[in-house]
């Protein structure tokens, strides 16, 4: 049986943000590289000419202060703004993210900041750690199949009490991917307890970066994905293939890992195209 997880999803109001980027830069001193695929985009695409001014008095370097590092991030930040400008971003929330106080926060930061910018963001949050919790303290034993609860009456009974009325027998990574693919979503984001998808799970050096639709499969045969990433695997594969541009896997228990994913060429976790 799936797991008896209660979710929901709360689309986060994206304000007005046409006039958060211009149009043009105007500036001689900013040039700005446009850059439309799906990958990662490169970062530092917007160049300031004058970083560190030379002293008149002895030509040295003056240190940055916190306000040109904030300007420096806010500059690099602006291709990736307006390639995610309007679109819809998917996010389950689950995981460390949720029992943390700072990651808490840090989540609903990262949420506001980007629809602030222009995203659609939607939250769809799970009640695993919170169930989990309970049955640990009435010393019942939770039991998966393949990532997936198995909930027995007994269980049934704890879920429905933990999330207060009627509870769902789905999985929240499911309604994640299937929602996402329904709105038409730009990207999912699963946000995890693990660094994303390891070559080795023995290994957590060994995270696999960006892989498309076959690269997963092939880990799948070759047993490299297990337990509780095989639902996550899979959600996004479905997604994708009906329609979502990409997935990614991070690691939530990385405070601001949304905008880490999002923000920057690195990314935080393992990303899925088709």
């Amino acid at each position: 049986m799936a797991a008896a997880t209660k979710t929901f999803f709360t689309p986060v109001p994206s304000p007005g943000a046409e006039t958060l980027i211009p149009p043009t830069l105007k500036s001689p001193n900013l040039h700005y590289i446009p850059h439309s695929s799906a990958k990662r985009l490169p970062s530092l695409t917007i160049r300031a000419s004058a970083a560190a001014v030379p002293s008149p008095s002895d030509g040295a370097s003056h240190p940055k202060s916190p306000e040109q590092f904030r300007v420096e991030i806010l500059s690099e930040s602006l291709p990736y703004i307006q390639r995610f400008r309007g679109k819809t971003i998917v996010v389950k929330y689950g995981g460390a993210a949720m029992k943390d106080p700072k990651l808490k926060a840090s989540v609903v930061s990262d949420l506001v900041l980007l629809s602030c910018v222009g995203l659609r963001p939607i939250l769809v949050h799970g009640g695993g750690p919170e169930i989990n919790r309970w049955l640990k303290q009435l010393n019942i034993e939770p039991l998966f199949h393949e990532g997936l609860r198995v909930t027995d009456a007994e269980t049934m009974e704890i879920v429905s009490m933990v999330l207060i009325g009627k509870s769902y027998n789905i999985n929240a990574d499911t309604v994640a991917g299937e929602l996402a693919a329904s709105l038409g979503a730009e990207k999912l984001i699963l946000l995890t307890d693990v660094a994303g998808i390891l070559e080795d799970r023995d290994d957590p050096n060994s995270l696999v970066k960006e892989t498309d639709i076959e690269g997963v499969k092939k880990l799948i045969a070759e047993k490299k994905v297990a337990g509780g990433m095989i639902p996550k695997v899979n959600c996004c594969l479905r997604a994708i293939e009906q329609g979502v541009r990409t997935a990614s896997i991070i690691d939530g228990r990385v405070q601001h890992s949304l905008l880490h994913e999002i923000m920057s060429e690195e990314g935080l976790g393992t990303m899925i195209t088709a």
